[in-house]
């Protein structure tokens, strides 16, 4: 048929208007069949296609898949529908970015007045590779003609040919300072679309803001990437968002296009079940990130572990208080006895030092703890209110180097370490708290020239778009220091329960 439209083997030749007339029509009968469209708007088996026959098999499943999810929204032009959220983690040389190249042309050629932005973790990234690819799959595509595409440093777009505002898709890079470009696409009689390749590595502040965007039409968004954080919006699409998204993991060693003799000698060189094979290859995030202190292997491990009572009930109890570091922050209240550790309290950032200083106070009492210790960075006021309340509290200053493990830069690593063997040993928490998890698993270390532990700062850490770990910090502390177990407890005049110290504790 696309001969006799092109004028070829002595066909009909039509002129340009109506032969984009009759590619428009052709092309809406691919408007829920995007693999159909790839096989139809590209040159398969010619020129720089030669020797390839279509889409790899995970690409033709999932083309597939949007074609269902399309057609069971059945949007109307007026209607708002769900968005259509995927979201892929892989190992390297899978063809994803040819895939998404394939949906965005897709999305131009059979959705009128669409609007979309594509990004990628880099500007190298987005530039040399993401777009590049688009451009080049545009060049192949039959509707080629329709668009301008610009692939200039800083102007990357892709335009409707005279409709340049109105049906367009724009590259954006991620910088959370650009996070407002991402803002509502406001294509409510069509499609608005996000595209996030290499997603690991894109800045929380950018999900939140492109969340934003999929209120009204008929929304997409596709997320590709390696998965090398166990931390950030792409690693949660897979685990505590996954009702939200339509997910993958696609294998290297399935894929026609991979290097096999590579992929071989990464898994002889580093094991199948290294954490560099499980991105690289097998498409799974590590056990633990290159930086991440504590793994995901010894998280889970302990959330919700069974301890029967007589394993941990000889130990001290010790209660923690990690004070709010900054208004999006919660104060935390713990406690820990031995092998078992639990969140008390927690409350949004106070400066009632007094207030603080009573719950701490009666929660001591009502736990008969045998020590107390509160975070010395915004927890002096604490103490000092307790110190007016006769109470024996210890300060934790974090800064400290007058700790006993000269491994350590510091007293927050040494505590974090301590907390680190205290997971091993068999440390456990209650099974629902997700935000203790995610706590546990969100730092990472600085490199040192001596060798010696450090973990980033909470600054740090929020540039990266990972929250204060003020759950974590609660349960660290407690290791700071040395804790007796007090023998028993009495009532002194003011009613304020009193002990007394085993002096062979």
């Amino acid at each position: 048929m696309l001969n006799g439209m092109m004028g070829h083997n002595g066909g009909p030749v039509m002129t340009m208007e109506a032969l984009d007339s009759e590619l428009a029509k052709e092309f809406a009968k691919y408007y829920d069949d995007p693999y159909g469209f790839v096989k139809f708007a590209f040159p398969w088996g010619e020129k720089e296609l030669k020797g390839f026959e279509g889409p790899e098999y995970w690409q033709a499943e999932y083309l597939n898949s949007i074609g269902e999810k399309v057609r069971k929204h059945m949007f109307d032009g007026r209607n708002a529908v769900d968005a259509i959220q995927m979201a892929t983690a892989s190992g390297h040389g899978i063809g994803k970015s040819a895939l998404t190249a394939w949906l965005t042309i897709w999305i131009m050629c059979t959705r009128p007045f669409c609007k979309g932005i594509v990004t990628a973790n880099t500007s190298p990234q987005l530039e040399t590779k993401t777009w590049a690819e688009i451009a080049k799959w545009t060049r192949r595509c039959i509707a080629r003609h329709w668009f301008r595409v610009s692939t200039g440093k800083g102007s990357m777009k892709m335009l409707r040919i005279g409709y340049e505002d109105t049906w367009r898709v724009d590259a954006q890079t991620c910088r959370e300072e650009n996070s407002e470009a991402f803002a509502g696409l406001h294509a409510a009689n069509s499609t608005p679309f996000y595209i996030f390749d290499e997603a690991s590595a894109i800045p929380d502040k950018i999900w939140e803001v492109a969340e934003g965007g999929l209120t009204d039409g008929e929304p997409m968004w596709f997320v590709f990437g390696n998965p090398t954080r166990n931390t950030g919006r792409f690693h949660k699409c897979f685990n505590r968002l996954r009702h939200r998204w339509d997910c993958r993991q696609i294998d290297s060693r399935k894929v026609s296009l991979t290097n096999k003799s590579k992929i071989a000698e990464w898994i002889a060189d580093y094991g199948v079940d290294s954490d560099f094979v499980k991105v690289r290859v097998r498409g799974i995030f590590p056990s633990q990130s290159i930086r991440q202190f504590i793994s995901v292997e010894a998280a889970d491990a302990a959330r919700g572990r069974k301890l029967r009572p007589e394993q941990y009930n000889f130990a001290p109890k010790i209660l923690t208080c990690d004070p709010a570091w900054e208004g999006d922050d919660e104060l935390v209240i713990g406690l820990r006895q031995g092998l078992f550790f639990q969140v008390l309290r927690t409350m949004p950032k106070n400066d009632n030092d007094i207030q603080i200083a009573n719950i701490l106070a009666n929660l001591e009492d009502e736990h008969q703890a045998d020590a107390v210790f509160t975070d010395a960075g915004y927890g002096t006021g604490i103490y000092s209110a307790g110190l007016t309340m006769g109470r024996k509290w210890r300060l934790v200053w974090f800064a400290s180097t007058d700790i006993p493990d000269e491994g350590c830069a510091n007293m927050r690593a040494y505590i974090w370490n301590e907390g680190k063997k205290w997971l091993a040993e068999g440390g456990a928490f209650p099974d629902d708290d997700e935000v203790l998890y995610m706590d546990l698993i969100g730092p990472e270390t600085v490199p040192r020239l001596d060798g010696k532990i450090q973990l980033e700062s909470k600054i740090d850490m929020k540039r990266r778009d990972v929250a204060s770990p003020n759950r974590a910090d609660a349960l660290m502390i407690s290791f700071a220091y040395p804790v007796a177990k007090k023998t028993k407890y009495s009532h002194n005049n003011s009613g304020r329960l009193e002990s007394e110290y085993n002096p062979l504790g």
